[in-house]
């Protein structure tokens, strides 16, 4: 007779981490500019991208944890820690909000203001 699993485990096979969505930057001419992949977010990431923000602000946070889950196409990682502050200063809030929903699974079809009020 074989041991029964143990519930933690059977959650943790039930889900693929390694699994990748893309999300397309584009311009603003609706072209292209990179491609970015997102692994799903962990507990343990949403608690390490607050540390390294050291903040408690939400937007800080998530920029962060954009900086933190973003990679190429190669699985490297598509952004600094550092790259936080320029990103928030350089990038159109538009931008940031676009890729920050998607990160988060909020979905393209969900607007900003639908997503503050979840």
């Amino acid at each position: 007779m074989s041991a029964s699993k143990r519930t933690v485990d059977m959650l943790v096979e039930a889900f693929d981490l390694n699994q990748r969505r893309k999300f397309v930057l584009k311009n603003g001419d609706g072209k292209p500019v990179v491609d970015l992949y997102f692994k799903p977010i962990t507990r343990s990431d949403r608690k390490k991208a607050q540390a390294l923000a050291g903040t408690e602000d939400a937007l800080d946070i998530s920029t962060q944890m954009l900086c933190q889950m973003a990679e190429l196409q190669d699985g490297s990682k598509a952004f600094a820690s550092a790259d936080a502050a320029k990103l928030q200063r350089m990038l159109p809030e538009s931008v940031l909000n676009e890729l920050e929903l998607f990160l988060f699974g909020l979905g393209e079809d969900l607007s900003l203001e639908e997503a503050k009020n979840d």
